[in-house]
């Protein structure tokens, strides 16, 4: 059988392996496959030995193997092996294979140009350690190139492919566009306690809030989930402001990278507690907690997904079987005033809700937390907390009281420690779990959503006075 035979054989059956679609070259003549490659032969000659390796090998076999070899029965890892080299030699001199996915537009019969669309520039930043590997394979480059961009993305945060000073140079220059998925410091507020407040620049021009408040021990990030908040509660900012759109997966993990950047310290818990409704991104928020736990390395047990309760999402929430801690914001003891505070309450009565939050943690294993902001003279009376405690009886669960963060939007106020207090005593004498959290940063505009807003009417005063 004939050198060039062999050589068309050898790349039609390569192609045909990784696209079965993919027509192959007619003419072995052609300048893209030079004959006298060395390399070349070496690959050759590996296909030409399979049948003596099979008959050495008899009890690995596959199924016959069609077209050229005849039909001899061909280990398969042998013939993977020999398959694998060719596909490395062959993207190495730009020959056809089904990973050639740039789209081109043709100039003249001769020349082609590569051009690139919106679907092609998913940024990296999210994605796992297979699909880096996978990526970096499509482009073009060995596989250990993937490992390599994880750690550029995930531990070096880079901030785009041209810093990562172990790739190619030629390479790095080609992708300098390419997005890895990160955003920009629009503005930072420093509180006392050390609460750094961040507003966050998207890609679109776009503004969200992050939070990130150190102690001694741990480095907590309180990340948003959404652009805006279409759930309206009225004693929160973020409410009062809108909803724009879903922050997708990069979005919200650039958040925390942004964080352990600015601090030089790594972050140790992350909580959803900032502008948006998780549940009404749950698959954005998902992928984040997977990026967050499997690439950054951040325990899932250190994780917390808070909302206000979306019918139907908890039970779907729960068959995920997360080992994330679920926080449920309540707000209220009973459905009258929780549908003052929350305008959905009314389409996913308290009953109701308590019941999936039970069905959660049967499912689960998970003890499950109740966030109840206190209002004063709303619902933060002793007969509030009677009631929350007959609500929550016989359940594993612990409610975090969360004395009211005042916003100059609505007229309510921060209660007295005293008042506080008194609360708590309720709760621990019916045998509830319960502790109190003050918020920190308070001069900072802390209260989720409040700086963005300031920020906002700030800018609008300033556009006035020009």
């Amino acid at each position: 059988m004939g050198i060039a035979y062999r050589r068309r054989e050898l790349q039609q059956k390569s192609a045909a392996y990784f696209d079965p679609q993919l027509q192959p070259i007619a003419d072995s003549r052609s300048p893209e496959f030079p004959p006298k490659d060395v390399k070349l032969k070496k690959a050759q000659t590996r296909i030409e030995l399979l049948p003596n390796l099979a008959a050495r090998s008899a009890a690995k076999t596959t199924p016959s193997m069609q077209g050229g070899i005849g039909q001899t029965r061909v280990p398969a890892e042998h013939f993977l092996r020999a398959e694998r080299f060719y596909f490395r030699f062959a993207m190495s001199r730009n020959f056809p294979t089904h990973q050639t996915t740039t789209p081109t537009v043709t100039v003249s019969e001769e020349k082609t140009v590569e051009v690139s669309t919106a679907e092609s520039m998913t940024p990296l930043l999210g994605l796992s350690l297979p699909e880096l590997t996978a990526w970096v394979q499509q482009q073009g480059q060995p596989a250990y190139r993937g490992k390599q961009l994880h750690k550029w993305i995930y531990e070096k945060t880079a901030r785009s492919l041209g810093e990562i000073t172990v790739f190619p140079k030629q390479w790095r220059e080609k992708l300098a566009e390419y997005p890895l998925g990160r955003s920009t410091i629009y503005h930072k507020s420093v509180a006392t306690d050390g609460t750094i407040k961040y507003l966050l620049k998207l890609a679109d021009g776009q503004v969200i809030e992050t939070v990130g408040i150190p102690t001694e021990k741990r480095l907590t990030v309180c990340v948003s989930s959404q652009v805006g908040c279409p759930m309206a509660c009225d004693f929160c900012a973020t409410g009062k402001g809108g909803f724009i759109r879903n922050l997708a997966t990069h979005e919200i993990v650039d958040q925390v990278l942004t964080v352990q950047e600015d601090f030089q310290r790594r972050v140790s818990n992350i909580v959803f507690m900032g502008m948006g409704e998780p549940l009404l991104n749950t698959e954005n928020v998902l992928s984040a907690v997977r990026s967050l736990n499997q690439d950054i390395g951040i325990g899932q047990r250190s994780i917390t997904i808070s909302t206000v309760g979306i019918r139907d999402r908890i039970p779907k929430l729960a068959q995920h079987h997360g080992q994330f801690t679920l926080a449920v914001s309540l707000h209220a003891s009973n459905q009258h005033l929780r549908e003052k505070l929350i305008p959905s309450a009314g389409g996913y009565p308290l009953p109701e809700l308590i019941a999936d939050c039970r069905e959660y943690v049967k499912q689960t294993g998970r003890r499950l937390t109740f966030e109840y902001i206190l209002l004063s003279g709303f619902n933060d009376e002793p007969e509030h907390a009677e009631q929350l405690a007959q609500l929550l009886r016989g359940f594993q669960s612990h409610v975090n009281l969360i004395p009211y963060n005042p916003i100059q939007e609505v007229d309510f106020k921060r209660p007295t420690r005293q008042r506080v207090q008194s609360f708590v005593k309720v709760l621990e004498e019916r045998k509830i779990a319960v502790s109190v959290r003050y918020s920190r940063g308070l001069d900072a505009d802390a209260a989720c959503g409040q700086l963005r807003a300031s920020k906002a009417m700030n800018s609008v005063n300033n556009g006035v006075g020009a």
